[in-house]
């Protein structure tokens, strides 16, 4: 199962040139995520909605277009071409990190046309004299999102994807050297991590590690949402210290001389289409001020690192993970262990 992700800013012909691409690609079939976006104004809320600008913003629409892709390929096979605007970093791992986990490859492509030709194709999409409400916010859309596109090509973008030049290509030309990249090769799967979703409860072990004024470190993961503690899924057999040394040593480089201490056993209850189970924490100690700047990120499955005080990291973890921390924190403080149930301490 494979996907063919259409990125670029909008006027580049992504729709178009979809279209196109799936009378080229056996057995594809073409799935826009705007779809999602519609419906979920009859799902969710008018206040809900009106505290985002864009529906790639509600996290249920991100989940929403990984389930829905998945869901379809599991219908019918083949290969899903996907028109979608994607500018944000973390909203493009979130989404390719999910659809990776289910073992499904992502070729990203991105068409860029001349910048000339992009705002020659926005005039042409002007507000018309009387617009309605919604004809008003699409327009004022279109112009909001020129400098985030260009913040994204100076950043991640050219990077990421393969860039398809269409200023003198029609939508046809432009299916057809998108059809015959993918299939010679010459855009091959992200390389992003594939971490497969659980099937049960897990029991996984975090690491905390300090430096010289008490701040935690935290990594910013590729295929999920928020920050997180250096740490992963305990395996079958392996001991829950042990597995977090291991962890840290993978995702960091550091090599953990002692087994770090107990701070907190944590149960996440179950939240489909999540499972739940044990979370532990672990005192890792004091980096030297040298281990610190060693700090090595596998690429595909860490983004970024950093120390943080408790208060940054109030904005910066999910609210039951940072309650964790809040706990682990206080018990590290008084020299004991604490049982959590969803981050809250019982007993």
């Amino acid at each position: 199962m494979t996907v063919v992700w259409i990125n670029g800013a909008f006027g580049a012909g992504k729709t178009t040139t979809a279209r196109e691409l799936i009378e080229l690609i056996p057995n594809s079939t073409l799935f826009d995520p705007e779809v999602i976006g519609g419906s979920l104004t009859h799902l969710l809320p008018p206040k809900r909605l009106a505290e985002v600008g864009d529906f790639q913003d509600l996290p249920i629409w991100r989940r929403l277009v990984v389930d829905a892709a998945t869901a379809m390929l599991a219908e019918l096979g083949g290969t899903l071409v996907v028109p979608m605007t994607l500018l944000r970093q973390e909203y493009r791992d979130e989404i390719f990190g999910g659809l990776a986990a289910r073992r499904i490859a992502v070729h990203h492509l991105l068409l860029a046309p001349a910048e000339t030709i992009l705002r020659e194709r926005m005039a042409e999409r002007e507000i018309p004299p009387e617009p309605a409400e919604g004809e008003i916010r699409q327009g004022q859309w279109v112009y909001d999102h020129i400098e985030p596109y260009h913040a994204a090509l100076a950043s991640w973008l050219t990077a990421d994807a393969h860039l398809v030049d269409t200023s003198a290509l029609t939508p046809y030309e432009t299916a057809v050297r998108i059809a015959d990249a993918v299939a010679s090769g010459a855009v091959p799967p992200c390389d992003i991590v594939q971490t497969p979703e659980p099937t049960a409860e897990t029991l996984a072990a975090g690491v905390l590690l300090f430096d010289e004024h008490d701040r935690v470190l935290l990594v910013d993961p590729t295929y999920k949402p928020g920050w997180e503690f250096p740490g992963g899924v305990v395996e079958r057999g392996e001991a829950p210290a042990r597995a977090g040394m291991r962890e840290v040593a993978e995702e960091t480089g550091i090599e953990l001389r002692e087994v770090p201490r107990l701070l907190v056993v944590d149960w996440e209850r179950p939240a489909p289409p999540g499972f739940g189970g044990l979370r532990l924490l672990f005192d890792g100690g004091r980096l030297e001020p040298g281990e610190a700047s060693r700090v090595l990120l596998p690429g595909p499955e860490l983004r970024a690192w950093r120390f943080a005080s408790e208060q940054e990291a109030a904005g910066m973890l999910p609210p039951v993970r940072y309650e964790r921390l809040c706990w682990a924190l206080r018990a590290r403080e008084r020299g004991t262990v604490l049982y959590l149930e969803g981050g809250v301490p019982t007993g």
